[in-house]
């Protein structure tokens, strides 16, 4: 059955937007001493006077709510994305969207996007590699299937071991199971949730994990009868930044869009228009 969760009161522990003055203002008026978001980003760009914005292929909701038209602002990371670009002083017609593989963003070496924003958790291992924005977002850890998936009754990590476990490649809910969860088998990893949500219906795993709000969209509006069996007590530290070339100046002028869009209450704004619905999930706890 497709459900439709709903938590606001659970959204506050979620954002990352930090609380401000209400009159503060936006891109033109965002300051690092004298210098605005807009004027930072002047001649910083891969392509002079347009900004080059990266995401998956496919991009899904609720982050990306038309992946033919990801400009259209539509999800939460597309709305993300188009209002950073608005501070940095681009507008619509301005912007490119391109595509990249997850882990082929992450890679060392040259880039040919400005950023890139697929749910790409800040860690320090990646930041040997790759520059990140300050964070937009926090999510915890969950784990799905369907509803008649022997993790059904899961109440704690214990009780995962034994499961056949469908994760996502190069992300970091594959690192959570691998050295938290750490299933008795080895996890089922799959180039995307797209793949592991196709294993998922064939049973050839119990369940997947990924991030709590990709969890709860797939099972209330994807996959018919599927269930959260609950978010993973002590995961919601994942910290969601933009990804830039490795020491790319550009992120600097980044940050200070983010600071503009958390002060102005923008972003508050956006993760609530999009956010929440996808927010709340019984805790497995590690104990």
């Amino acid at each position: 059955m497709k459900r439709k969760i709903i938590a606001a009161a659970a959204l506050g522990a979620m954002l990352l937007a930090a609380c401000g003055d209400d009159d503060k203002k936006s891109a033109d008026t965002a300051v690092a001493g004298d210098q605005t978001a807009a004027e930072c980003a002047a001649g910083k760009t891969v392509t002079d006077a347009t900004l080059t914005i990266a995401t998956g292929e496919p991009a899904f909701p609720p982050y990306i709510i038309n992946d033919a038209t990801p400009e259209d602002g539509q999800g939460f990371e597309a709305a993300v994305a188009m209002a950073v670009a608005g501070e940095l002083g681009f507008d619509a017609d301005s912007v490119v969207w391109i595509r990249t593989a997850f882990d082929a963003a992450i890679a060392p070496g040259p880039k040919d996007f400005d950023f890139n924003l697929q749910q790409y958790t800040i860690t320090p291992e990646r930041s040997e590699v790759v520059t990140f924005s300050q964070g937009y977002y926090t999510s915890s850890q969950a784990i799905f299937g369907l509803a008649d998936s022997p993790a059904a009754t899961a109440a704690t990590l214990a009780d995962l071991k034994g499961l056949k476990i469908g994760v996502a490649a190069g992300t970091t809910s594959l690192t959570y199971v691998e050295e938290v969860i750490q299933p008795d088998s080895e996890p089922f990893v799959f180039n995307d949730n797209a793949a592991a949500k196709e294993a998922l219906d064939s049973n050839q795993i119990d369940a997947i994990v990924a991030d709590l709000p990709t969890a709860l969209y797939i099972t209330a509006v994807e996959m018919e009868g599927t269930a959260v069996f609950g978010q993973i007590d002590g995961s919601g530290t994942d910290e969601f930044g933009l990804l830039l070339s490795k020491d790319n100046p550009l992120a600097t002028c980044v940050d200070l869009a983010l600071t503009a869009l958390k002060d102005s209450g923008d972003l508050e704004a956006i993760t609530t228009t999009w956010m929440s619905d996808y927010t709340e999930a019984p805790v497995i706890s590690v104990d």
